[in-house]
């Protein structure tokens, strides 16, 4: 996956809007479900649990297939790609371990991987204006940085793959 700019205050607002609507189609699907199915099978014990239940369930389905269905529609464009970011992300942190180790020894995918790590989390900890940790990655970054000189690697985020986590 390639890293690309996203306009940040476009993907706050079509976050929201669809975090509002998707909680408030959860709501109003439920209940119209199951006050239906309440009122067409009503049980004599005054317990509605499995009503209720199959109304959220079935709601929480049709709000899920509604959001794959249009994944690739233009509203939703920053809205998925940093969704596909964080899925990234989270492969490269499942193996952190053993790319910091082999990028300690020299191995430039591990090099690489943890430069796309970290480029990728800044944009994504930017984005959500979350830079409490900011320092704490630039430091990551600088020794990084220094590992690559020391190598002599040269280490471009365009060029990473998730195919190169197979081998860590």
């Amino acid at each position: 996956m390639k890293l690309i700019d996203i306009d940040k205050t476009r993907y706050r607002r079509h976050l929201n809007r669809v975090l509002i609507g998707s909680g408030l189609a959860l709501a109003a699907g439920s209940l119209l479900i199951s006050q239906t199915l309440i009122a067409l099978f009503p049980d004599p014990s005054g317990s509605h649990f499995h009503w209720n239940a199959l109304g959220v369930v079935v709601t929480a389905a049709a709000i899920g297939l509604g959001l794959s269905k249009y994944r690739h529609h233009d509203y939703l464009t920053e809205v998925l790609y940093v969704w596909e970011l964080k899925q990234s992300l989270n492969k490269i942190t499942r193996k952190m371990r053993k790319l910091e180790a082999a990028a300690q020894q020299g191995d430039a995918d591990a090099l690489l991987a943890l430069q796309y790590s970290y480029a990728g989390s800044r944009q994504l900890w930017k984005l959500d204006d979350n830079v409490i940790i900011m320092d704490e990655l630039n430091t990551k970054q600088a020794q990084l940085d220094t590992l690559a000189a020391k190598f002599n690697v040269t280490l471009h985020v365009d060029d990473y793959e998730d195919s190169i986590l197979k081998r860590f």
